[in-house]
C-alpha cells in the first residue's frame, strides 16, 4: 500500500513540501487545514484590501493543480494526534490514519490578556478571517472614523497602510521609544518615524494599550492608554504585536515542544515519522546567528523544500544561507543581507549614508579589526540579493564592497547619483576615524 503522508497547514511550508514530494514521488498526500479550502499567499492580503487584486488571485495555483497532482485537500480542525496509533482526531470527532506527518501549523497572533481583545472589530492581520473582519469594521472612512493599531512591526505598518489607502485616521500604539528600534539601527529607524508621520499617521512612541473598551452591542469603541489614562475613540483595533507558533493542539502528546515544536537540522521531531516546518518549527540548535524560530516566508519554503528530501529518502539537513529579508514601510522599500544589529556588536562598526530627501539611507556592518564585510540594509534603494550573497560567502572587506555598490545596484541608471556621494562619505569617515 503506499504511503500515506499528512501535512497539517496549507500556508507557504506545508504546500511547498507537498509540491515536492509529488515531484519525488507517488506517495499519497493529505494538506489539512482548518483556514481555508485552497492555499493563498499571506503576504498579498494587504493588497486585496488596498484594491490592487482580487483575493483569488493570492491563489499561486488553479483549483484544478490539486486533483492533477493527487495532492488531497481536507478542511477540518486537528484536536489532537495519537502519534502511536499514528492518528489525526478532529473537533468534529472526524479521524485520520498517516504513516509521516508534517506539522506546518504556522504563527498564531500574540494576545497579553488585555481586557476587551477578544471585542468584535479587534483583529489581527494574518489570516483570510482578519481580512474579511477588516471589510465588515473599516470598509471606508465613513463607517470606521479611526482604528488603532497596537504593535509596532511589519506586519503593524502593512496593517497602517492599508487602514490609509482608504482614508481611514490610525493611531499607531507603539511600545518602544523608536520605531522597530529593537532590529533597526537608530538613524534607519528615525527616519522610518518620520515616514511614518509623514502619511499622517497619529505615531504614539513608548505608548502602551491597557484595555479595550465596548460599545453597548460589544463591539470596540475606544482604547485606554496606559500611561496617561487618555482615551482614544475608535472603530476597530488591529493587535500587530508579533506571533507565536500555533501548537495548542500537540499539548499533552509526546511530541516535544517548547515555544515550537523542537526539531534538528533534518527538521525531525523527537517522534518518529513525524517533522516540523516553517513558523512553528523551532530548531534545537541555532544556525549561525539566527533565531530557532524564524516566521519568515522564504525560511518557510525552503523548509518544505528540504523536508520533502527527507521523506523521499535523500535525508537532508535544512540550511538556509545567509540571512536575508525584505519589507516595505509605506512608499520606502527595505532590505536586508547578513547581519545589521540595531546596535553594533563587539568588534563591529556601522557605516550609515542617508540621502537628503529622507527616503533612502543605507548601513553597512564590518568588522572593525578585519574589515570583513559582515552585513547591508537598504532603505528606498533595490538591490541584488544575489551579489551580497557572493560577497558574504566570499568574505569581501568592507572597502571592495564600498567600491563595487554599483554591481548590486538593482536600478542602475536611477543609482548614480547616490553611488559617488557614498563612497565619498564613507572616505570622509575614514580619515577622521
Amino acid at each position: 500500500m503506499e504511503e500515506h503522508i499528512v501535512i497539517i497547514g496549507n500556508g507557504i511550508s506545508g504546500v511547498t513540501a507537498a509540491r515536492h514530494i509529488r515531484k519525488l514521488s507517488d506517495k499519497k498526500i493529505t494538506i489539512v487545514s482548518a483556514e481555508t479550502e485552497y492555499f493563498f499567499s499571506r503576504t498579498a492580503l494587504m493588497y486585496v484590501y488596498m484594491g490592487h487584486m482580487k483575493f483569488e488571485h493570492t491563489q499561486p495555483y488553479e483549483n484544478w493543480f490539486w486533483k492533477k497532482n493527487r495532492i488531497d485537500l481536507k478542511k477540518g480542525y486537528v484536536k489532537t494526534v495519537d502519534t502511536k496509533a499514528k492518528t489525526l482526531h478532529f473537533d468534529n470527532n472526524d479521524a485520520l490514519k498517516y504513516d509521516k506527518l508534517i506539522i506546518a501549523t504556522g504563527s498564531k497572533p500574540n494576545k497579553f490578556g488585555w481586557p476587551g481583545q477578544d471585542l468584535e472589530g479587534v483583529m489581527g492581520m494574518y489570516h483570510k478571517q482578519d481580512l474579511e473582519n477588516l471589510e465588515k469594521y473599516a470598509p471606508n472612512n465613513l463607517a470606521c472614523k479611526r482604528a488603532v493599531i497596537v504593535g509596532g512591526g511589519l506586519i503593524g505598518i502593512e496593517l497602517a497602510e492599508m487602514l490609509n489607502s482608504r482614508n481611514i485616521p490610525v493611531t499607531f500604539l507603539v511600545r518602544e521609544s523608536s520605531f522597530w528600534n529593537g532590529v533597526l539601527p537608530e538613524g534607519e529607524s528615525q527616519m522610518i518615524n518620520r515616514h511614518i508621520k509623514s502619511h499622517h499617521i497619529d505615531l504614539r512612541l513608548s505608548t502602551n494599550l491597557k484595555e479595550i473598551k465596548a460599545d453597548k452591542n460589544g463591539k470596540v469603541k475606544s482604547v485606554i492608554i496606559e500611561e496617561t489614562g487618555e482615551e482614544i475613540m475608535c472603530y476597530v483595533v488591529g493587535l500587530t504585536v508579533g506571533v507565536s507558533p500555533n501548537i495548542d493542539f500537540l499539548k499533552g502528546t509526546n511530541i516535544e515542544i517548547a515555544k515550537g515544536v523542537k526539531v534538528n537540522r533534518s527538521l525531525e521531531t523527537n517522534i518518529k515519522d513525524i517533522y516540523a516546518i516553517g513558523d512553528c518549527a523551532e530548531q534545537l540548535e541555532p544556525i549561525g546567528q539566527r533565531r530557532n524560530i524564524e516566521a519568515v516566508w522564504y525560511t518557510g519554503r525552503m523548509m518544505g523544500e528540504t523536508v520533502a528530501q527527507t521523506i523521499c529518502g535523500n535525508r537532508t539537513p535544512y540550511n538556509p544561507g545567509h540571512w536575508f529579508n525584505s519589507a516595505k514601510f509605506f512608499d520606502i522599500e527595505y532590505q536586508t543581507y547578513g547581519w545589521v544589529f540595531n546596535k553594533p556588536g563587539e568588534n563591529e562598526t556601522h557605516f550609515h549614508w542617508k540621502h537628503e530627501d529622507d527616503t533612502k539611507c543605507i548601513t553597512v556592518a564590518f568588522n572593525k579589526n578585519t574589515n570583513e564585510f559582515l552585513g547591508i540594509n537598504t532603505f528606498g534603494i533595490r538591490m541584488r540579493h544575489e551579489v551580497f550573497d557572493r560577497w558574504l560567502t566570499e568574505k569581501r572587506d568592507m572597502d571592495y564592497v564600498m567600491q563595487h555598490l554599483s554591481e548590486a545596484n538593482f536600478d542602475p541608471e536611477f543609482y548614480r547619483t547616490y553611488e559617488s556621494d557614498m563612497l565619498s562619505v564613507y572616505k570622509n569617515q575614514l580619515q577622521t576615524a
